[in-house]
Order: C-alpha cells, then sequence, then structure tokens
C-alpha cells in the first residue's frame, strides 16, 4: 500500500517548511526511517525521512518551495503500484487553470504603465484571491474583456489555490494570481509561477490592469533594489518579538559589575590546561544560572492566567547566525561546572550557526542571555523571549578608572542590563536578583565550591 510523505512539523513552533533538498530521486528504493529529504524549519535544517518501505514513486514538490505542515510532498510504493488516487487532482491542473486565451493575456498588456497604479491594481486583485472570489460573471457585459476573462476563468473552476508566500509576491510583483497557472499539487500557484509570470510581464503590472501615461522615477527601477523573501527563522523572530515588545510592560535595571577577581580566575585556571580554560562568558553564563537557582520568582514564565515558576534552570544563550538569531538551550546551567558550560556553549553555537540543531536543543529555556561585548558594544537592551520574565543582555568588558578605598585604580568593567517583564517581576525583585548575581561575579571562587 502506498504511503504519503508529508511536511512534518519538525518543530515544535514550525507552520511552514522550505524543501531545501531532495535525498532521494523518483525510482530510488526507501526505506522506513531514511531520509529523503532536507527541510528548512523556523530554527534548523533537519532530515524529512520515509514512514514506509517501497520506491519514491513521485515527487509532488521541488527543491526551494516552501508549503504548510501537513501537505503532501511525496508518495511512497511499490513499483507497479497505481497512485492516480493519492496524486489526486493534480493532473488535471493544467485544466482547471486559466485556458489557453486567458494565458496569452499578459502580451496584451502595454508596454509600460503607472508603476503605483499597477501595484494598487494587484493589491486589489490578490486580496480578491486570497480571499472570497468573485462568482463567475461570464455572460456579463464588460469595457475590457481582456482583462476580466482571467478572474472567469478561475471562478468556473473554483478558489484559485495559492501558497501565502505566491500571494504576497503577486502582491509585490503586481501579478494577477487569476492569471497564473499553477505548477504545484493540485495546481497550487507557488513562488516559481509568481517569478514567470513577474517575468513574463516586464513592469511588474497586474495582468489587464488599467495603463495610464508612463512615469518612471528613480526609485522604480528594478537594480535599485533587491526583494529577499523571508527564511523560516526570520519568520518565527519577526512573529515572536513581535508578541513581546509591544505586549509585554517592560522595565530595565543595569548593574556595571567588577571583573577583576574573575580575570584573575580564569587566569589561574587557564595554567592548570586546556580543559580548564574558560571565557569571561562562560563565568558569566555559571553565575547567571546560580543567581536563578536562589531566585525562583526570576525565573518563571508568564502563563496568561498563571505564572509558572520553574525549579531546574534551563538558560538560553542567543546565537547569531546568517539567517537571524536562535537561542540553544544549556540545560541545568546551575548544576554544570565552568567548563562543562564552556564546552557545551561552543557546541551549541557552532551547531547553531550550521542548522543542525535538534528541537531539545532550541527549546525548553527558563531565562535566555544575550552577549554583544565581541562586537565592542558598551551596552544595550535586549528584547524579552516570552514567555520568559527577563533577559540578561550583556556588554563588552573594558579596563575603567575607578575608585577603591579613596584611591584611583584601573579595574575591568562590563554592564549587564535586565529587560524585565512587569507582570511578573517588580522592580525590588528584579534589583535583589542582580545584588546576588554582582557578589557572585564579584566573588568567582562562589562558584566553583
Amino acid at each position: 500500500m502506498a504511503t504519503k510523505i508529508s511536511m512534518e512539523a519538525l518543530s515544535p513552533t514550525m507552520e511552514e517548511g522550505k524543501l531545501v533538498k531532495w535525498l532521494k530521486n523518483e525510482g530510488d528504493a526507501v526505506k522506513t526511517g531514511e531520509p529523503v529529504g532536507e527541510v528548512e524549519t523556523d530554527k534548523a535544517i533537519m532530515e524529512l525521512v520515509a514512514r514506509g518501505d517501497g520506491v519514491l514513486r513521485k515527487r509532488m514538490i521541488n527543491e526551494g518551495d516552501a508549503v504548510p505542515v501537513g501537505t503532501l510532498v511525496g508518495i511512497i510504493g511499490t513499483a507497479d503500484e497505481n497512485i492516480d488516487a493519492l496524486v489526486g487532482g493534480a493532473g488535471a491542473a493544467p485544466a482547471a487553470a486559466a485556458p489557453a486565451p486567458a494565458a496569452s493575456a499578459p502580451a496584451a498588456a502595454p508596454a509600460a504603465g503607472t508603476p503605483q497604479q499597477s501595484t494598487d491594481s494587484s493589491k486589489n486583485d490578490a486580496g480578491a484571491s486570497a480571499g472570497t472570489p468573485a462568482p463567475a460573471q461570464a455572460s456579463a457585459p464588460s469595457a475590457t474583456p481582456a482583462a476580466t476573462a482571467p478572474p472567469a476563468a478561475a471562478s468556473a473552476t473554483g478558489p484559485t489555490r495559492s501558497s501565502p508566500l505566491a500571494r504576497r509576491m503577486a502582491s509585490e510583483k503586481g501579478v494577477e494570481l487569476a492569471s497564473v497557472q499553477g505548477s504545484g499539487p493540485n495546481g497550487r500557484i507557488i513562488k516559481r509561477d509568481i517569478e514567470a509570470a513577474a517575468t513574463a510581464s516586464p513592469q511588474g503590472g497586474a495582468v489587464g490592469a488599467p495603463q495610464s501615461s508612463p512615469t518612471v522615477r528613480p526609485s522604480d527601477r528594478p537594480t535599485d533594489f533587491k526583494d529577499v523573501p523571508l527564511t523560516q527563522i526570520r519568520k518565527i523572530i519577526a512573529k515572536r518579538l513581535g508578541e513581546s515588545i509591544g505586549p509585554i510592560p517592560t522595565f530595565y535595571l543595569t548593574v556595571e559589575l567588577d571583573l577583576t577577581r574573575v580575570m584573575e580566575m580564569r587566569a589561574a585556571m587557564a595554567d592548570l590546561g586546556a580543559d580548564f580554560k574558560v571565557s569571561v562568558n562562560d563565568v558569566l553564563l555559571k553565575a547567571i544560572a546560580v543567581a536563578l537557582s536562589q531566585h525562583p520568582e526570576v525565573n518563571a514564565h508568564w502563563g496568561g492566567d498563571h505564572i509558572r515558576y520553574h525549579n531546574r534552570v534551563h538558560l538560553g544563550m542567543a546565537v547569531a547566525t546568517d539567517d537571524g538569531l536562535i537561542v540553544p538551550v544549556i540545560w541545568d546551567a546551575d548544576k554544570k561546572r565552568m567548563s562543562e558550560i564552556s564546552k557545551e556553549a561552543k557546541e551549541l553555537a557552532k551547531r547553531a550557526r550550521e542548522r543542525k540543531l535538534k528541537p531539545e536543543e532550541f527549546t525548553g529555556s527558563t531565562f535566555s542571555v544575550s552577549n554583544l561585548g565581541m562586537f565592542g558594544i558598551d551596552s544595550f537592551t535586549a528584547i524579552i523571549n516570552p514567555p520568559e520574565a527577563a533577559i540578561i543582555a550583556i556588554g563588552t568588558g573594558e579596563e575603567k578608572v575607578v575608585v577603591v578605598d579613596g584611591e584611583q585604580v584601573v579595574r575591568q568593567r562590563v554592564k549587564l542590563t535586565m529587560s524585565c517583564d512587569h507582570r511578573i517581576i517588580d522592580g525590588a525583585v528584579g534589583a535583589k536578583f542582580l545584588q546576588t548575581l554582582r557578589r557572585l561575579v564579584e566573588n568567582p571562587l562562589m562558584l566553583v565550591y
């Protein structure tokens, strides 16, 4: 019996996946659990595995296509098995799309038009296609038959099927969805269809849109900009952080800590051998984790109608990648030695940049830390990662002239800023936490007892 290969939710927050690469060709033998493709999720690039034995009979999407979770992407069966029922209406897709006369409509459009008018028209057309389609009016009189032919053809066969990315690109490029023939599963309009349609209409105007006298401004030249579709990770960053800075009532607490003893301890540990060598960031991660274990009121999550106080400390550390920010997690960080935290932090950061993290390695954090000190940033405020109660931003460590016992001395100092969710943490609670953190950092031997 044939087995479907569906786009699986490979991470807890995944809503859409992009097929990066097929690992099997049609006709190749596959076994249960064997990888058949690589998928870009909102956090990493992961393997899509077969859920049955047989032969890869059909690849339903192409490399580079992004489809919602649950979409059929391939079919596994025996070499002689009939899979027409699973393929479904995909074979009838060309007939369901716009007929030949409509396909030639782009050629009838004038060579130039007002870019702003074309864009506005395309937005209206794209919105109609994405929402409730207009009823067929094949017999109704029209002042512009060529312009209205594609919508009539589309309405005769049902709503226009298109991916969210395709609808957005259509709106941006001024392409009328009803005039596009989809090449995706079941005739679905996907990214490459919009790109092809935009190429066929050089001015980017909607097919059949009203044209007026040419008006070309410098900002309208396509060579002046480049549109890059959002990656899966950038989509989730935009969504999650949009849920943070607006709805969360945030206040900020900043402290400047003395790193003199931290630097002395690091030098002493380095003398013991490479296995004991740690960075300032490793020491700060350990100190923050220990402070959280002593202040469970800060190691908390907002639950809407409740506050969850965590008994374990799972420390998230923000890592910058080429595609955006990801937060791998050091589990039970307060119970680990600094050397263990150092090794784990390096390995997680490396795997994050390679997009090879497992779901359990980037979910479950109870508190997060962001460090921009390596870029020479003195101090900054970080955005809370919901539903966490707070996040600490670490600036650069630098030598400063300070007064100690009435005398001016040079000391290594660092600024830390904690962003706090006021629904969970009050000012005094945050201040007491930072007092504990100061005591641990300025007396680092407390971290190795």
